[in-house]
């Protein structure tokens, strides 16, 4: 039980407590916002010390960046861009390093047995098998061979980290990488449009 005069007694009135316990919680809310800040997940931090570091009115494009930094560090991965558009029955979209990739057309639009080197980095490099049809030759000619992939322009996307495009050549055949032609797989378009 506390007893009139307690407090001055110990030299300290409410006002100093309150100012004290308001010194308190502000640490502990600015520490929480820091270990949000550099993507960490809040351990030890309760939903309630998070509301009270957001700001009231979040700014431009804030809402995303706290949805990844809570999701914790796998948010960073990139997927190998989104089933949309015309790839939007595809496969290996929206997942990170596939093994098979296709984009739901011919037998040219396939890509199996993928061996990423790389993934992460500006681009994402990897080998695989794809149909080859030289020049003169009709799909139904075509046939198996390696085919090298680069996954590029990584970026946002629909509020997602992805690779945003990709494309698949044979240097065997002297075709070389061209970063004007490609899947732009976070509309599900062709680039050029053909």
């Amino acid at each position: 039980m506390t007893t009139p005069g307690a407090d001055r007694v110990t030299g300290r009135g409410n006002s100093e407590e309150a100012r004290e316990r308001g010194a308190a919680a502000s640490r502990r809310v600015c520490a929480a916002a820091a270990i949000a800040s550099v993507g960490l997940a809040a351990a030890g931090c309760s939903a309630v010390s998070r509301a009270a570091a957001a700001p009231s009115t979040p700014a431009p494009n804030a809402t995303a960046r706290a949805s990844t930094a809570s999701a914790g560090p796998s948010a960073a991965v990139p997927t190998l861009g989104q089933p949309a558009g015309v790839f939007a029955h595809g496969q290996g979209f929206g997942q990170v390093k596939p093994s098979r990739i296709f984009n739901g057309g011919d037998p040219t639009g396939l890509v199996t047995q993928v061996v990423w080197t790389s993934w992460g980095g500006a681009q994402a490099v990897a080998t695989g098998i794809s149909d080859y049809v030289g020049p003169g030759q009709t799909v139904a000619g075509g046939k198996e061979e390696p085919a090298a992939v680069v996954a590029f322009k990584l970026g946002i996307c629909d509020g997602r980290l992805m690779y945003q495009a990709v494309e698949w050549y044979f240097p065997q055949h002297k075709q070389a990488f061209d970063p004007g032609r490609y899947e732009d797989i976070c509309t599900g378009t062709y680039v050029p449009a053909s």
